[in-house]
């Protein structure tokens, strides 16, 4: 994999952490539109004012890339390619690669992923053959030649996977024929042939992403509100990046899952989190110069502003679950590469505007780590009146300056649901009325508008930067929740309506930032 030149935003740039300031975390999918699915289109640069009105800096977002299994942004095809499904039809055919863009869908406030999936690939599938042959397009084909010249390092293993992918109706690389699978010479030559026309169109929809991407970035910017993306700290095993480099990852000889990550029992589960994802080899990507994150991180700082590195704790040690275990239980703590990764990271990019989400079984050595990096943690104020045994540490009054503040996050469930949580529910009725009492009498509310009075505790605290989620704003319930850890169905759905997102929120929240001294202006 070639280099990638190193992130442009600057040590201090317009958007650095280093300031008191807040931001609202939506995922892209979430957000209003008339094709299934929230994308990068008008909604987008509409929420972006909204963003602008309530005088905040940052929009968070959950990983960007193709999501895979279970329609999850964290089980991506790919940790380098973004998601096709956000790509506006409304801006292609403003651009002339469609006649029209399709009739609008009706927002149910659900994402039924295979109807917009279906209506995209339609869609997409069109414009680029209006893009191959059409003359206006000449200067743009020349454009995805440049593109795809500098994303050389993982572009063209990204579009044969995919386009072997749809040839063998979707089904994971391991269970491709094995010449495929075990990506012999011939095999892989043979279907590059065969498959080119299909290749083509996926560098395509890659092109189309980047261009709409910086199109929003620049969009963004120009109202003061920076990004901030999201790093998984484990791939899928169903990825191209799996596939194309399989010495990096913990494989058997064919290419099957010898041991698989997760995180053991917590707050979350009782029986742990078994993600399922491939372990790293990371004796062979020190050797390598930890190129893949290298690559990786720079890619991503290209988008983002600033970066939350997931699941932290896991560059220090990690849960290794035996690929058998049927749930997390039975595991063991293996040691991450800890510093060394992120000196051989910071060699090429320099300091580098990241976020470490240290939650779980934080260790005095997941600490040391962060501290010695100099990155903020994160503070979730919806652990702070249960169970959890750092819940003293999440109260705002306990929070350090480097640190980021959250009422909850997209695994958690909204503020409302969590307060208004039915007996039977994850808790015990006794524990629910426990953890009520103690969130009232600290936040000193009466509960009518409990999602505002928690808004409030993280915005007036101390930590250097407050983010809110979207759900928390509107007051909404358990309804509204994105992800719900160790299910796999019903996930990263939500979605907003037109009408939801108000001027009166905005104008609420833009009082109280202002007012805690988080003002973007």
């Amino acid at each position: 994999m070639a280099r990638r030149a190193a992130n442009q935003n600057g040590k201090e740039g317009r958007f650095s952490l280093g300031g008191r300031a807040s931001g609202v975390l939506l995922h892209p999918t979430s957000l209003p539109g008339p094709h299934g699915n929230g994308d990068l289109g008008p909604p987008a640069a509409a929420f972006a004012d909204l963003l602008a009105a309530g005088k905040q800096r940052f929009w968070q977002m959950l990983p960007v890339g193709p999501s895979g299994y279970g329609n999850s942004p964290y089980s991506a095809l790919s940790a380098f390619a973004g998601n096709p499904l956000l790509v506006s039809l409304e801006r292609l055919a403003e651009e002339g690669l469609l006649d029209e863009a399709p009739a609008p869908l009706r927002n149910t406030g659900r994402v039924d992923y295979a109807v917009s999936g279906a209506l995209r690939g339609r869609a997409l599938r069109a414009a680029f053959d209006r893009f191959q042959t059409g003359a206006r397009f000449a200067k743009d084909r020349a454009a995805l030649q440049e593109f795809s010249a500098a994303q050389a390092h993982w572009l063209p293993d990204f579009a044969l996977y995919s386009a072997i992918k749809e040839r063998q109706g979707q089904k994971p690389w391991v269970a491709w024929p094995r010449g495929l699978r075990l990506r012999e010479p011939e095999e892989l030559a043979r279907a590059a042939r065969e498959l080119a026309r299909e290749t083509a169109f996926h560098r395509f929809e890659q092109f189309l992403f980047d261009r709409q991407w910086r199109a929003l970035k620049r969009a963004c910017a120009a109202r003061s509100v920076g990004l901030i993306g999201d790093l998984p700290l484990f791939v899928a095993h169903d990825s191209a990046d799996v596939w194309a480099h399989p010495r990096l990852f913990d494989l058997d000889p064919e290419g099957g899952l010898s041991a698989v990550a997760g995180v053991p029992p917590d707050y979350f589960s009782s029986t742990g989190q078994r993600w399922g994802n491939p372990l790293y080899r990371w004796d062979r990507m020190r050797r390598e110069g930890y190129r893949f994150w290298i690559d990786r991180l720079a890619l991503l700082l290209s988008r983002f502003d600033a970066v939350r590195l997931d699941h932290f704790i896991g560059f220090v040690r990690y849960w290794q679950i035996p690929a058998t275990a049927p749930t997390a239980q039975e595991g063991r703590f293996r040691k991450g590469p800890g510093e060394e990764l992120f000196a051989a990271v910071r060699a090429k990019l320099g300091a580098l505007p990241l976020i470490a989400e240290d939650l779980g079984l934080v260790t005095p050595q997941v600490t040391a780590l962060r501290e010695k990096l100099g990155l903020p943690g994160i503070k979730i104020l919806q652990f702070a009146f249960g169970t959890d045994p750092h819940a003293d540490s999440f109260l705002p009054h306990n929070y350090p300056r480097a640190s980021v503040a959250y009422t909850g996050t997209h695994d958690n469930d909204t503020t409302a649901g969590w307060f208004y949580e039915k007996v039977g529910g994850t808790r015990s009725g006794k524990q629910t009325h426990k953890e009520r009492r103690a969130a009232l009498e600290y936040l000193h509310s009466d509960g009518a508008e409990i999602h505002w009075d928690m808004i409030r505790g993280v915005l007036a605290s101390v930590a250097m930067l407050a983010v809110l989620p979207m759900q928390d704003l509107l007051g909404l319930g358990d309804e509204a929740r994105m992800n719900r850890p160790g299910t796999a169905c019903g996930n990263w759905e939500w979605r907003l309506t037109g009408s939801q997102a108000s001027p009166r929120v905005a104008a609420r929240l833009a009082k109280l930032t202002e007012l805690y001294g988080r003002s973007a202006r």
